[in-house]
């Protein structure tokens, strides 16, 4: 079985953070989901958990971080091509994220950032290798 990736996010309004991804382009796993917790799949390997301010406490000993004022994680997100990853932030801000960044352009990368309802910071990028600087 290959790695997986689980990303923990603290939520305020659960219903609304999983209408939120779905409207990305996550899929909810029942499974994995109740009234503290939902389990939202970007892919056979990339999980994120959207989980309620007392649930995500149940599992930290530090205190919880506000995401609404501070950014100590960036979550990056590869995409298969530019409209994808423009399709992407641009269905984030539809669905009541910001885009803190402006895009970048960095020649062989296209970068663009939103946040979702609760402060967490997301990067969508599309990389052509090929495009990559030589040295």
């Amino acid at each position: 079985m290959k790695s997986q990736i689980f990303i923990n996010l603290p939520v305020k309004d659960l219903k609304k953070a999983m209408a939120f991804y779905t409207a990305i382009g996550f899929t909810n796993n029942p499974g994995f989901t109740d009234e503290t917790a939902a389990c939202m799949v970007f892919s056979d390997e990339i999980f994120v958990m959207l989980l309620t301010h007392d649930r995500f406490k149940s599992f930290i000993v530090k205190e919880m971080g506000d995401t609404m004022k501070t950014t100590s994680v960036i979550n990056s997100l590869s995409m298969e091509s530019v409209a994808k990853m423009n399709e992407t932030a641009d269905n984030a801000l539809k669905a009541g994220g910001t885009e803190p960044t402006e895009p970048k352009d960095y020649g062989f990368m296209q970068q663009r950032s939103f946040e979702d309802l609760d402060g967490n910071f997301w990067e969508v990028f599309y990389m052509d290798m090929s495009q990559f600087p030589q040295q």
